[in-house]
């Protein structure tokens, strides 16, 4: 490969969470003492361990060479290298610079879209499991979460309930939907025809649409992203989309998302909603992160970089299947993570999922709790590690966890 996916990166004391976690962020790990030669495998937050492509450090640092960082508009570049990317990645067309809006983070767009489209107190359906940082974000700002769970079909494929959805929406009077497209936990990418079936249900009922669809370039074996603006007239006039560069290039250190609404209405009331605060405003480095990373390197990097990522799931999957009794898993089509059900395992064990998960824990394998995801006995595992570590990750629990 012509980029670097093996080298093992050394972040500790270089400001990485997911190794050198802050005391707030233990929870009731903090009473786990790890053993002693079992260094850490992050494996939780959803962040990469690999060197970023080139391009991204060369652009910061040119920028940053520069001895002066006062006020300053977005450059065209920012814009035209979005719709490319777009235009290219997700063969989206019509995209105009207008449509393309700056925001801090999905998250704070999905709250800002709901602060437009719903008063406090009002239900907006969610899919579970569910992302926690929707959980969070939405009761944090006065959100009632009204749950449509997947389901796993004949094949384990985790598969939307339309029934289940539209009885939600009539019964709780529900006027927002939150779609995650890609699916985050499962790893499920959406098809045209499905995006198309949950679509004609919120158009009966006057539905908008939030889609977060960050994981959108992460894609395993081939898959392809459909935008949920795409797929017909009532989603490109109802949906606001969120993207950004910060997951596909590992930047959320340095803030940066994006939207991308086209209904003038929309829009203008979401940026209206963003700006109220002053704090929705673009960092230059992250604007140059952005240009870094949307250059023809960038495009080769994220290529190579899906081989990578669905070696890795491939490895960790079979594994599981082939190692792991009671432990049972969807394979996921897009993402980094998998998120895994121990329910077998632990009911044949007389465990409970606060044991399982800290025994990983003391070996060095930090993995994170399913179950503020709505999965009862889930645990959620980051993949992007070089391939050794993703080995010696399941190495340690084949030892010391599930067959110890």
């Amino acid at each position: 490969m012509k980029y670097d996916f093996t080298s093992i990166i050394d972040r500790k004391g270089y400001d990485a969470i997911a190794v050198d976690l802050p005391e707030n962020y233990l929870g009731n790990y903090a009473a786990v003492k790890r053993e002693e030669g079992f260094d850490v495998i992050p494996m939780w937050v959803a962040d990469m361990n690999f060197p970023v492509v080139p391009t991204i450090q060369k652009a910061v640092i040119d920028r940053v060479n520069h001895p002066a960082f006062g006020y300053f508009s977005p450059r065209d570049e920012y814009f035209e290298l979005i719709r490319k990317w777009q235009e290219t990645r997700n063969h989206v067309s019509g995209l105009e610079n207008r449509h393309i809006g700056y925001e801090n983070g999905v998250l704070g767009g999905v709250v800002s879209a709901m602060n437009v489209l719903a008063s406090k107190g009002d239900n907006v359906l969610v899919h579970s499991p569910t992302y926690i940082g929707f959980t969070m974000s939405l009761e944090n700002n006065g959100y009632n979460i009204i749950h449509s769970p997947l389901y796993q079909d004949e094949n384990n494929v985790w598969r939307m309930d339309y029934e289940d959805m539209e009885k939600k929406i009539v019964d709780h009077k529900i006027h927002v939907a939150i779609m995650c497209n890609p699916h985050n936990p499962s790893g499920r990418v959406w098809t045209k025809e499905e995006l198309e079936k949950a679509m004609a249900i919120y158009e009966k009922y006057n539905v908008w649409v939030i889609s977060d669809e960050i994981w959108s370039d992460l894609l395993l074996n081939g898959n392809s992203h459909i935008p949920t603006q795409s797929v017909n007239e009532y989603a490109h006039n109802h949906t606001a989309a969120f993207y950004a560069p910060s997951k596909t290039f590992n930047l959320a250190g340095l803030i940066g998302s994006y939207h991308i609404i086209y209904n003038d209405w929309l829009r203008e009331r979401i940026e209206k909603e963003s700006s109220l605060s002053h704090y929705n405003s673009m960092n230059v480095l992250s604007m140059y992160a952005l240009i870094g990373a949307y250059q023809p390197e960038g495009y080769e990097w994220v290529d190579e970089l899906k081989e990578v990522l669905s070696e890795n799931v491939a490895y960790a999957c079979d594994y599981i299947e082939q190692n792991f009794k009671g432990v049972t898993l969807s394979r996921p089509q897009g993402t980094y993570m998998l998120f895994i059900d121990c329910e077998g395992y632990c009911k044949a064990h007389g465990i409970d999922m606060d044991t399982l998960l800290h025994k990983g824990w003391k070996y060095g394998v930090y993995w994170q709790d399913g179950r503020p995801f709505h999965g009862q006995y889930s645990i959620r595992m980051n993949l992007a590690l070089p391939l050794c570590r993703v080995k010696e990750a399941f190495d340690r629990l084949d030892q010391h966890v599930f067959n110890d």
